[in-house]
């Protein structure tokens, strides 16, 4: 297959992500938007005033970053996770395989229209946020780099759930059961200087606090983790994630029958 075929190929798949996800906006892109929205009223207009200022910051500057992120992370999943899962449950993925088309174009297409998901809610959500304080931005190329590589790293989760989901049930365990949990106890809400010692090196053991502390550097210039350190961790797992999902493809695992 030629380079100029293979990209018809890639645009093709990500051009339907996009048109699936907006066409039904009112399911993919509002929700986030007041979900996030019930945040900045609930914990930083009425909580935050109680529990005054984190790290140097009012605490409404110090969570948004964290729910930004929050709000990328579950939308970049969901989108891959829902699209590839539908696509084999309808047999549609049939058709991609007998294709001449590389699976890295198929990977690429799935993970980038998550990816442009996430980053349509991220954008959304922090227009919203302007609504509420002032937003200043620290570096923009980290913010942006950070954001866009988190989206990558769990569109590729989303693919590797899609792979071995079999029902609509399965789809939802790893965001409510994992995602959930180490998204809340990731430093949205809290600083970990805050916690025992004990309990730090124990938060240190979730990935999701490095992102979500590269990001808040972005925004604000201060992180419990050295964004260095953040950027490595979330590059290896990306790698990773990306090598096996290209291994699950190529062996068919969960899609060839």
């Amino acid at each position: 297959m030629k380079a100029f075929e293979q990209w018809v190929a890639f645009q093709t798949i990500f051009q339907r992500e996009v048109r699936r996800y907006t066409r039904i906006w009112l399911q993919t892109l509002v929700p986030p938007m007041i979900t996030t929205g019930l945040y900045f009223v609930i914990f930083g207009n009425l909580i935050g005033q109680r529990i005054g200022p984190m790290d140097g910051f009012a605490y409404m500057e110090f969570i948004v970053p964290g729910l930004i992120m929050m709000a990328v992370i579950t939308n970049s999943y969901s989108n891959v996770v829902s699209s590839f899962y539908n696509t084999k449950f309808q047999r549609c993925i049939e058709e991609m395989l007998v294709s001449p088309m590389p699976n890295y174009v198929i990977l690429l297409g799935y993970v980038l229209g998550g990816v442009s998901r996430g980053l349509a809610v991220g954008a959304l959500v922090t227009g919203l946020a302007i609504l509420f304080m002032d937003l200043h931005i620290h570096s923009l190329w980290i913010t942006g780099l950070v954001i866009s590589m988190t989206a990558v790293l769990f569109s590729l989760g989303g693919f590797v759930n899609a792979v071995f989901a079999n029902s609509f049930d399965d789809i939802s365990i790893i965001p409510t059961f994992v995602l959930t949990p180490l998204t809340y106890l990731g430093g949205v809400f809290y600083s970990i200087q805050m916690l025992p010692d004990a309990w730090q090196w124990v938060s240190k053991a979730n990935p999701i606090l490095y992102m979500v502390n590269a990001f808040r550097y972005g925004f604000l210039g201060t992180s419990d983790i050295p964004v260095g350190a953040s950027l490595v961790l979330i590059a290896v797992f990306s790698a990773g994630l990306f090598a096996y999902c290209m291994y699950l493809l190529n062996r068919g695992v969960g899609i060839r029958t």
